[in-house]
């Protein structure tokens, strides 16, 4: 008798469950949105399949009136994809100090631009960007909610809901778009805030997956609306510090060009209590702060407040390769210099560059978090200290602040390079 043939054989290793996508985004925003549509229409990236998942519809946001800030940099990226046909151009950047010397000017023509960026709302951005990608070969999972990933050796399984019903979904890669993506089960029947007491479980998740965050709380609200003004500069765009922070004001157009979007930043306290005054006394506050520049503050709306932090992955990548953070779900920054959204931008776009040259693998979001970093760095960097450096109330700092603006004016070569940094970026 053959021993051999009596020795049972080993079972046969089972065969891998077949990928329901090769890259999953979720998060639909605009960020999102850009990168399922580069992918689309790019030939080396067209045959991958590509979902896009979200818990909200896009016409949900199709009212939202919130002012976006693009750079120039951020249109010619996305004008080949989607524009909005009222975006405002802004031609000219006044940069000042309430109450002390200092101010610096960048204006479009220094650079041959037509612009040096754009306000648009972010209703229009979001309904631009989801009618160039309906109609795509793009797999878009709407009202589906994204659990907390599992990553494979060769992909990740996502746990998704929609309508109730849970299921699994299999991706080479996962694109984190939404800054939201860990959401425990116990937080699906909460009330009121969905992502209230989630937090400690979404920070234990993304360590678990390799996320490490640099955060800092700046001890500022923003508040935020739309404003109009009796004098109106048209195409200017104001960025005013003052002693409790800084205040920008975007143009947006409106009836000659008289309609602003405001972003005040102050004091916690000061945000809550303005937030509750009534239209008048506002109006009068913010008068008082920003100057005469365009006259009279006449009207406001859309009044709206958020606490101001840093919140920025250290690496693009986690989840042993698997896993790459664009746009809110990467970093969130001060609004003080306008970067979050381009930033984002800048991200996604290099992310889909990778992803034509190595296909959906762990070699593209390496080659795509080598080549992000600087850029990153030097954005971060600088908007996290341009917040700190333009909200201290000290008066010596105050007087270095003057000269700074002011040797910008004397020192063409370094504007020119600030400037750039802030419309463009950094290429690798």
């Amino acid at each position: 008798m053959n021993a051999a043939a009596d020795t049972p054989e080993a079972p046969a290793p089972a065969p891998a469950a077949p990928f329901d996508y090769d890259i999953a985004i979720v998060g639909a925003g605009p960020v999102g949105m850009a990168l399922a549509g580069w992918l689309t229409r790019r030939s080396a990236t067209s045959t991958l399949s590509v979902a896009l998942i979200d818990a909200r519809e896009p016409e949900d946001s199709a009212g939202d009136p919130r002012a976006i800030a693009v750079s120039q940099g951020s249109r010619t990226l996305l004008e080949a994809l989607a524009w909005p046909h009222d975006a405002t151009a802004i031609e000219r950047i006044h940069v000042s100090q309430r109450g002390h010397f200092g101010r610096t000017l960048i204006d479009r023509h220094d650079y041959d631009l037509p612009a040096l960026g754009y306000v648009a709302r972010y209703g229009a951005i979001v309904q631009s960007l989801a009618q160039a990608v309906r109609g795509t070969p793009v797999h878009w999972l709407h009202r589906t909610e994204a659990l907390d990933p599992v990553v494979e050796d060769d992909g990740v399984t996502l746990p998704v809901i929609t309508a109730g019903i849970e299921r699994r979904l299999r991706t080479r890669i996962l694109v984190n778009a939404e800054g939201g993506l860990y959401r425990p089960r116990s937080d699906r029947a909460a009330h009121g805030d969905p992502d209230a007491g989630a937090h400690a479980a979404r920070e234990a998740a993304a360590e678990e997956n390799g996320e490490t965050r640099r955060t800092r709380d700046y001890g500022q609200t923003a508040l935020v609306g739309v404003v109009t003004v009796s004098a109106p500069q048209p195409h200017v765009a104001w960025e005013r510090f003052t002693r409790e922070g800084p205040i920008a004001l975007l143009p947006m157009g409106g009836v000659c060009g008289a309609d602003y979007a405001l972003v005040w930043c102050s004091s916690p306290d000061q945000a809550e209590r303005r937030a509750q005054l009534s239209d008048s006394a506002f109006l009068a506050e913010l008068d008082a702060a920003f100057g005469s520049r365009m006259g009279r503050f006449t009207q406001v709306h859309g009044r709206a407040a958020f606490p101001l932090g840093l919140s920025a992955l250290d690496t693009l990548v986690s989840g042993h390769g698997r896993i790459a953070a664009v746009g809110n779900a990467a970093q969130t920054l001060h609004p003080v210099a306008g970067q979050g959204l381009n930033l984002g931008l800048r991200d996604a776009h290099a992310l889909a560059d990778a992803f034509a040259q190595h296909g959906a693998s762990p070699l593209a979001l390496a080659d795509f978090a080598r080549r992000r970093a600087f850029d990153r760095r030097m954005t971060i960097g600088a908007t996290d200290t341009l917040a700190r450096l333009f909200t201290v109330d000290f008066a010596p700092l105050a007087t270095l602040r003057g000269l700074a603006l002011t040797a910008l004016e004397f020192a063409p070569p370094v504007k020119t390079a600030l400037a750039r940094q802030m419309m463009f970026g950094q290429r690798t």
